[in-house]
C-alpha cells in the first residue's frame, strides 16, 4: 500500500448552482485527507465537520442487536418488497446496495432509508438471486456484510431514478439487474447455481482481501472517495462515523470488484484535479427530491456524467452516494418469484 498525499483541502472553493442548498452545503464542507493507493485502485478518506444530526444505527448493528427483523411480506412473497420492523428506540439506516440474504430469495436496497423506530415498513428491494424461490434457510434476512459493487450500484440507482420520475416510486428494472449481475459472474468466471450476487463475492474474496488489506479506516472518518485506474469513480459519504466505521469495510469490498474485473494499469495515480473535477460534477447535477419510504427525503442528482442521491432528514444528509455514469444496461431475461 502507497499512501499519496493529494493537499488534505476542503471543498469550498466551488461555484455552486443549487435550487436546495443543504447538499452543496455539505459537500462544501467536506475535507479530503491522504490517499491509500494499492495496485490500480486509491481511496482517499472524506471527513467534515461534526453536526447535530440523528442518532441512529445500522443494518449490521439492529440484526446484530436483535432489534431489526426482516422477512418476505407475507408467506407468498413478493420480489421488490420485504417487510421491516424495527423494535427498537432508534432509526435503523439501510444503505443503497445493501445486500440481504435469506428467505425466498437474496435482495439488495433499492435506496438508502432510514427505519423509524418502533415501527413496521415495507421496503423497496431488486433480487440479486435470479434462480431461487424458496424457503432452504431460514424465513429472515440476515447481513452476509456485502454492499451491491459500484458498477451495478450505479446502474440500479439510475434505474430508480428514473422509476420516480416517472411516479412509478422505488422501484429498479430486475430483469436488468439480473443480466448486470450474470455479467458480473461471466466476467469473473463464477458459477453460481442460483444466479447470486453473494456467490460472486465468494468466488473473488482471496482477491478482494489483498485489496481490503491496503486500505485503513482513520479515525473521524465519515466517507471515502474511489479512483479506479485514475479516474474517480464514486464517493459515500455518513452523517456519523459511528456509523461508517462498521460500513468502511462492506463499502471497500464493493469498491475492490470493481477493480478486480476492470484492471487496466498496474497504479493508480490520485490527480487533485480529477478528485476536484467530480466534485464539479456533482454540483452541476439535475437535483430532484421525493419523499422517503422512512425519515426525510431522497434527493436524486442526475447528468450525463454523474448519478447521484442523498437521504436528508431534519437538514442533515445522512448518507450521500455519487458514481461516475457508466450505463451500459443488458437485455433483462424471464424472471422467477412474483414481480
Amino acid at each position: 500500500m502507497i499512501e499519496k498525499n493529494i493537499d488534505h483541502y476542503p471543498i469550498n472553493n466551488m461555484s455552486y448552482n443549487k435550487e436546495n442548498q443543504i447538499t452543496s452545503t455539505y459537500l462544501s464542507s467536506l475535507s479530503l485527507g491522504q490517499s491509500q493507493v494499492y495496485g490500480n485502485m486509491a481511496v482517499i478518506p472524506v471527513f467534515a465537520p461534526s453536526t447535530n444530526g440523528l442518532a441512529y444505527i445500522t443494518l449490521t448493528e439492529g440484526l446484530n442487536e436483535e432489534v431489526l427483523t426482516i422477512t418476505e411480506v407475507d408467506d407468498k412473497g413478493y420480489v421488490p418488497n420485504l417487510k421491516v420492523i424495527n423494535s427498537g428506540d432508534k432509526p435503523v439506516l439501510l444503505l443503497d446496495g445493501e445486500d440481504l440474504a435469506g428467505a425466498k430469495q437474496n435482495r439488495t436496497l433499492n435506496t438508502s432509508i432510514l427505519i423509524r423506530a418502533h415501527s413496521e415498513t415495507i421496503i423497496p428491494v431488486s433480487c440479486t438471486e435470479r434462480d431461487r424461490w424458496s424457503y432452504y434457510d431460514t424465513h429472515n434476512f440476515y447481513d452476509p456484510d456485502l454492499v451491491m459493487s459500484k458498477d451495478i450500484r450505479a446502474k440500479k440507482m439510475a434505474y430508480v431514478s428514473d422509476s420516480l420520475k416517472n411516479d412509478c416510486g422505488y422501484r429498479s428494472d430486475q430483469r436488468r439487474i439480473w443480466d448486470d449481475i450474470a455479467y458480473q459472474a461471466e466476467r469473473a468466471k463464477v458459477h453460481s447455481r442460483t444466479g447470486a450476487m453473494r456467490d460472486i463475492y465468494k468466488g473473488k474474496s482471496r482477491e478482494i482481501d489483498e485489496y481490503l488489506k491496503e486500505f485503513s479506516y482513520h479515525d473521524g472518518q465519515r466517507g471515502l472517495m474511489v479512483l479506479l485506474n485514475g479516474k474517480v469513480v464514486g464517493m459515500d459519504v455518513f452523517s456519523r462515523p459511528e456509523a461508517y466505521v462498521i460500513l468502511h469495510y462492506k463499502l471497500l469490498k464493493s469498491y475492490c470488484m470493481d477493480a478486480i474485473l476492470d484492471i487496466s494499469t498496474k497504479d493508480s495515480d490520485v490527480p487533485t484535479v480529477e478528485t476536484r473535477s467530480f466534485l464539479d460534477k456533482i454540483h452541476q447535477c439535475n437535483e430532484k427530491k421525493f419523499k422517503s419510504i422512512g425519515h426525510g427525503w431522497d434527493h436524486r442528482f442526475e447528468s450525463d456524467q454523474v448519478v447521484g442521491s442523498a437521504l436528508i432528514f431534519q437538514n442533515v444528509p445522512i448518507h450521500m452516494a455519487f458514481f461516475e455514469v457508466n450505463l451500459h444496461p443488458r437485455g433483462g431475461e424471464a424472471s422467477r418469484g412474483r414481480l
